[in-house]
């Protein structure tokens, strides 16, 4: 199988953009967001100026998404963090690792020495699975922290990789 273009996205994205992350924050099961954002809302929370935002092809369809931004500001923004989201045909064929490998490679690149995901939703096993394979550790667990739409109060976990 092919691997995934990935290329940074902007404004001329929008529509795209907004086909793959509203399905996912509408759903609520994975991202802090209200599910009741509106699109325009949820694409200019993707593509914010703090924010690189890139895209994920492959066969000249849009497969995926990430956005790669400092976690913190001040002392703290050395190190990045990354929100993903990948279409659901997008399943099985290599788009989020590719998207990962490139994030970790695009947060070297621009002189980040860790990325961290601050919530990580403790029912996103998949998610957790990737990260996991890929070096992250789970350093934090937020009891509770998460209201998921059918499991109820789920943890969520604060996870961590050098990037040096």
């Amino acid at each position: 199988m092919p691997d995934p273009t990935i290329r940074e996205a902007g404004r001329a994205d929008a529509g795209a953009i907004a086909a793959l992350i509203l399905p996912v924050f509408r759903a609520g099961d994975t991202y802090a967001i209200d599910p009741a954002i509106t699109a325009e809302a949820a694409v200019e929370y993707w593509l914010s100026p703090d924010k690189t935002t890139f895209m994920a092809e492959l066969g000249g369809m849009v497969m995926g998404t990430y956005y790669l931004r400092p976690n913190q500001g001040g002392g703290g923004a050395h190190v990045c963090n990354c929100g993903y989201i990948t279409a659901p045909d997008a399943r099985g064929k290599g788009i989020a690792r590719a998207m990962l490998a490139h994030s970790l490679d695009q947060g070297r690149a621009r002189g980040y020495r860790a990325m961290q995901y601050n919530f990580v939703v403790s029912t996103n096993t998949r998610a957790i699975e990737t990260w996991d394979r890929a070096g992250f550790e789970t350093v934090g667990r937020l009891p509770a922290a998460f209201h998921h739409p059918t499991e109820g109060y789920v943890d969520a976990l604060v996870m961590f990789r050098s990037l040096v």
